[in-house]
């Protein structure tokens, strides 16, 4: 029948030494964890850092863990050495050293004083005691505990400030080589919205950097299933770069925005004379419309002809306000005027192309009841009508109304199409209406 203690059955000499090599590989451990935790750099930092908020909350209570960590370890290595001066006494222990060494290892022979829990978790688990009586393996559970609390705000801290302070300070970079990029083209805070944007984008990058430097929690997305407001966080989670992405965007669309401006400042001139020419081929279409305008009344008869507008004489002052503009550098208001320019000025020739088509239209029906009237006439040949005198009649009927001035079109084409009609007994009509050759 085993004998047994307060800690419980009593164990072995060989349950002993198992329990002592296993504890004291454990304690190596922790205690390389706990120096790792103190060389930390994320804890380095947190120790210099005057932290304000969140970060200040959590560090309160993880910085009073550190140091409760070494306390329980150092009563956790006392027990352990003491429990190996036990084994130590003699090569086989007798039946009293095992009885005292599964109190040691087994049982509740840890005691860690009340004031050894952080003031400000106290009242999670009620008032503070005087001490406590705790297993190695409590004591150990306990240390776990607060190694996660610790080691969470730590390893959170190091997490924010290696992700963001290096990055806000190239998008502060950045930020001042687009500033200067807008002084270059006449763009400043108080008299473009985009020299507004870009100080008020200065004012949050500076923000975002005081907050990331005092407060790096406060852009910790913690993960885990645990409540927000239990120090004793589980560990894991996400650099919030929110803030950092918007204004890295809003950056970059005026960086955009100002090299279109720049551009523009090396181009405008040319833009400007290509407007010029634009408009001075809509004038010189205008003009060749008018003149054939009289021509058309002089040689048609009995049409109306449409009038021919006059020069774009307000464009014309748009441009030259252009051109002031441009001398003066204000090239985020010749920026828009000019892409309406080069639209209006696209428009106006087109404008002046149409007139002219419109106008010559009846010298374009014209010239091709001329060229349908010498086609009829080379088929007449070949037919061998040539000598018929009433192909003959027609012929001389429907030239004379196309060469007279002036000519009246539709007696013209009617005449065209008689002359087409006196084809047809000798040759069939085609598909298409007209006798085939």
């Amino acid at each position: 029948m085993a004998l047994t203690g307060p800690a419980g059955p009593v164990m072995n000499r060989e349950e002993v030494d198992r329990a002592l090599v296993r504890l004291g590989a454990e304690r190596d451990a922790i205690e390389t964890a706990l120096l790792a935790l103190q060389d930390h750099p994320g804890r380095r930092l947190l120790d210099g850092a005057e932290l304000t908020g969140r970060t200040a909350e959590r560090w309160a209570v993880a910085e009073q863990g550190g140091a409760l960590l070494w306390s329980l370890f150092d009563r956790y290595a006392e027990a352990l050495a003491a429990a190996r001066a036990v084994r130590s006494r003699r090569t086989r222990p007798g039946q009293a050293e095992l009885v005292e060494l599964t109190e040691l290892l087994r049982g509740a022979g840890v005691t860690v004083a009340g004031s050894q829990v952080p003031d400000a978790v106290r009242t999670l688990a009620g008032p503070a005691r005087l001490s406590e009586q705790l297993t190695l393996g409590e004591l150990v559970e306990r240390m776990n505990t607060w190694y996660a609390t610790v080691i969470d705000v730590v390893a959170a801290a190091d997490a924010v400030w290696s992700a963001l302070p290096a990055r806000i300070d190239l998008l502060l970079a950045e930020l001042h080589r687009v500033q200067a990029l807008a002084r270059s083209v006449g763009v400043h805070p108080d008299t473009h919205p985009a020299g507004g944007a870009l100080r008020q984008l200065g004012a949050e990058l500076g923000d975002l950097r005081a907050q990331v430097v005092s407060d790096p929690l406060s852009l910790w997305n913690a993960g885990g299933a645990r409540s927000a407001d239990d120090p004793r966080r589980a560990v894991g989670g996400t650099v919030d770069t929110g803030r950092f992405d918007r204004a890295a965007r809003e950056l970059d669309d005026l960086r955009v925005e100002l090299e279109a401006l720049l551009r523009l400042r090396d181009e405008a001139d040319e833009r400007l004379q290509q407007v010029g020419e634009l408009l001075a081929r809509a004038d010189a279409t205008l003009a060749e419309a008018r003149r054939a305008r009289g021509e058309v009344l002089a040689k048609i008869a009995a049409t109306e002809v449409p009038a021919v507008p006059g020069p774009a004489s307000a464009l014309r002052e748009r441009i030259s306000g252009a051109a002031e503009l441009r001398h003066h550098g204000q090239w985020h208001r010749l920026a828009p005027l000019l892409d309406s320019l080069e639209d209006a000025a696209a428009k106006e020739l087109l404008r002046a192309r149409h007139s002219l088509g419109s106008v010559t239209r009846p010298l374009a029906v014209r010239a091709e009841l001329r060229g349908r009237l010498d086609a009829y006439k080379a088929m007449a040949a070949r037919l061998g009508l040539s000598e018929d005198p009433e192909i003959i009649e027609r012929y001389e009927k429907a030239r004379w109304l196309l060469w007279s001035a002036p000519c009246d079109l539709r007696a013209a084409d009617s005449a065209v199409a008689r002359y087409q009609q006196a084809l047809r007994p000798v040759s069939e009509p085609a598909a298409d209406g007209h006798p085939a050759e």
